[in-house]
Order: C-alpha cells, then structure tokens, then sequence
C-alpha cells in the first residue's frame, strides 16, 4: 500500500476545487440537484479557523476534507471526499484524523457534521470514529435523510 500524503491546501486551490467537484457529483448522484447547497465560503478555511486538506496517494490528489468554525471551540466537518479509485486503502480515514488534529490544534473541543442517509459508507466510518448522533443542525437540518453526527476531540 502507498503512503498517504496529507497537505494543507487553500480551499479555493485548483486542486481542492476539483476534489470538492467530484465530491458534489457524488453527491448530486445520491441525492440529485447539485449534490449541496450548503453555503460556504472559501475563506471559512482560513487557519486559524478553519483548515482544509488533500490526500494524496503516489503524488495524485485522491481525496480532502476541511473544517469550519461553527462557535468559538467546535468546528464542523466539511468536503469529506475519496476518488473511487482510492476508496478502502484508508485515505478518508487518514483525512478525517488530520483534520480533527488541525481543529485540535486551534482550540476545538467538539467536531460536528452532517451526512445524509445514501451514504452508508461515510456513516459507518464516522461510527467507528467515534462520531455519535446529534441533533441535527445545519442547511440540511430539517430535510428528509440529514444525520447530524459530533464527538469530542
């Protein structure tokens, strides 16, 4: 198995915009429309608050994930994203625990996220990180299939 590399990225890099595009179609493939609506803005990615991240496997961009300021000590989980390709060889799980760590690293105690019901594979993951349901809170808190998860860091 090949290294992951984990690289800290602006959000609006050519290389973490076409990640989070693959990660949209995804998403639009599960749940039509375009995938999230979520609002975000690139500079909510900014350290010190907020921080996103690239995977790489053999120098190729294989998946990402950020975090966001959501109060003063939580952050919230955002762009979570493995290429097809690259799935089962532990790159979410890699990116998931490089972005806990930056939150970490810039005083957050709590790390939330929404996930919806289609992908069965993120939510399995999150549970055997740790992750437990919350109240769902968010752009998508009152739509059908939103799961809101969170765990302290």
């Amino acid at each position: 198995m090949s290294e992951i590399e984990i690289r800290l990225v602006r959000f609006d890099a050519p290389v973490a915009q076409h990640l989070i595009q693959a990660a949209l179609a995804d998403l639009a493939a599960r749940y039509g429309g375009s995938g999230d609506d979520t609002p975000v803005d690139a500079a909510e990615f900014e350290p010190p608050d907020g921080a996103f991240l690239v995977a790489y496997l053999a120098g190729e961009a294989v998946g990402c994930g950020g975090w966001r300021s959501h109060g003063a000590d939580t952050a919230e989980l955002k762009r979570m994203y493995t290429a097809p390709a690259a799935r089962g060889r532990g790159v979410a799980r890699a990116v998931l625990a490089a972005v806990e760590r930056s939150a970490r690293e810039q005083g957050r105690k709590r790390m939330l996220l929404e996930c919806g019901d289609k992908q069965p594979e993120a939510i399995a993951m999150y549970g055997s990180a740790g992750y437990e349901r919350i109240p769902n809170f968010g752009f998508y808190k009152d739509a059908e299939g939103c799961l809101s998860f969170g765990r302290t860091l």
